[in-house]
């Protein structure tokens, strides 16, 4: 599955690319809508506006066509002074697209521009409906629905801006043309309001909806990423070090005893063979390791490094993910104690009950790196025990020797935690 949303997020990558501006082009600026040219192979961006995007600034000029009445009056001469009422006419047109564009501006819709243009429209609506009359009233919705278009009066806000404005809309309707229209244009004015701030607002949380839904599969692809690293790490660490230790006891048995020799050169094989069979796994995520095998192997891999092993298991069976977690902590404990610590002595113990187990890796040299901190592999065990409900605790063990102590509830679950990265 994270291959999958790895593969749908390049796709999304390049073709954001593909739409990217040439080195004379420009981006305009819209609420969030994708990026585009005018030419060549994307088109401009209002004309693929996605449908969760909601709806555009474009979407908002239809709406002065109900000034038409008012446009209508002025042009057949019935409403006096027709050229104040033109002016009138075209001041209001040019702000409330001025209101319209700056809320949908990115740059500007969080700024107070959009709130000193909604007060000029307001003026300007006022004074218009009270100088003319009749028609002009319509202009109240048109004044409420780019209301709704300002994110600074979402909320409590906007609810009693629009009943204020419907309120007074209605009385001043019925004041001036003696009742007719009042609750009309009252309930016109707050509804056009609500719903253009409503359809707004579920589209934002839908699009905050699909951004955090794409922040999830980056992190779901980075955590694929990091398990994948920590496995390999932990996989082709342990494997070197054995062909390692391995191809070295070949060289000093050569010499004396060539059929030992040839027993070691067949174990460097068999891990050959095994560690192929491992990345394979791991590569399509159904590795579990066996803690009895790892067990098996540890005993092997210490024999031939020079240091003597001791293993003890006691207890009942542990479920497949239990001994799978423990089986890592053996396999990194072993490969530090091979290559960092200069043992000649190295003991693993395993006790179970019912609840809990505990695994406890002893050897008596220097621990890794001579000193009493573990490595980067004993970091990330620490983490994904924790992750299971468990816990990992390393250091020197009395005067000289190192200690591993892992402990693990025996019910941990399908171990989703312990595949967390580091």
């Amino acid at each position: 599955m994270a291959q999958t949303w790895e593969a749908k997020t390049v796709q999304h990558t390049k073709q954001q690319d593909a739409c990217a501006p040439g080195p004379g082009g420009a981006h305009g600026s819209d609420s969030g809508g994708a990026r585009g040219t005018d030419s060549g192979p994307c088109r401009p961006r209002w004309a693929e506006r996605k449908a969760d995007e909601g709806p555009g600034k474009y979407a908002f000029l239809p709406w002065l066509l109900m000034g038409m009445g008012a446009f209508s009056n002025v042009i057949e001469g019935k409403t006096g002074n027709p050229w104040l009422a033109g002016l009138g006419l075209l001041a209001f047109n040019s702000v409330y697209i001025t209101v319209v564009w700056t809320s949908f501006n990115p740059r500007l819709r969080h700024s107070r521009r959009p709130l000193y243009a909604l007060g000029v429209l307001t003026a300007i609506t006022f004074a218009i409906a009270l100088g003319f009359g009749g028609d002009w009233f319509l202009f109240f919705p048109l004044l409420s629905l780019a209301s709704g278009t300002v994110r600074a009066l979402r909320g409590k806000k906007l609810a009693a801006w629009l009943i204020a404005l419907s309120g007074a809309a209605g009385y001043l309707t019925g004041w001036h043309n003696g009742g007719p229209g009042a609750f009309g244009v009252g309930y016109g004015t707050f509804l056009s309001g609500t719903v253009t701030a409503t359809v707004l607002s579920l589209f934002d949380t839908i699009q905050e909806l699909n951004t955090t839904r794409q922040e999830l599969a980056r992190s779901a692809v980075e955590k694929e990423r990091l398990r994948f690293s920590r496995d390999l790490h932990d996989l082709l660490g342990h494997t070197l070090s054995v062909v390692v230790v391995k191809a070295e006891a070949v060289r000093r048995l050569a010499p004396r005893n060539l059929d030992a020799a040839l027993a070691q050169a067949a174990d460097i094989e068999a891990v050959g063979r095994q560690a192929l069979t491992e990345i394979r796994e791991a590569v399509s995520g159904y590795r579990e390791g066996s803690l009895s095998t790892e067990l098996d192997r540890a005993r092997s891999v210490l024999e031939a490094a020079g240091i003597e092993p001791v293993v003890r298991q006691a207890g009942p069976p542990l479920p497949p993910q239990a001994g799978a977690l423990l089986g890592w902590v053996v396999r990194e404990g072993v490969t530090n104690a091979v290559r960092h610590s200069g043992a000649t002595h190295c003991e693993i113990s395993v006790h179970a009950d019912e609840e809990r187990v505990r695994l406890t890796l002893t050897d008596d040299g220097r621990g890794p790196g001579g000193s009493g901190a573990g490595g980067t592999g004993l970091k990330g065990l620490t983490e994904r025990l924790a992750a299971a409900g468990g816990t990992l605790r390393s250091g020197p063990d009395g005067r000289r020797g190192f200690r591993v102590t892992a402990e693990l509830p025996v019910g941990t679950g399908d171990m989703a935690g312990a595949e967390e990265p580091r």
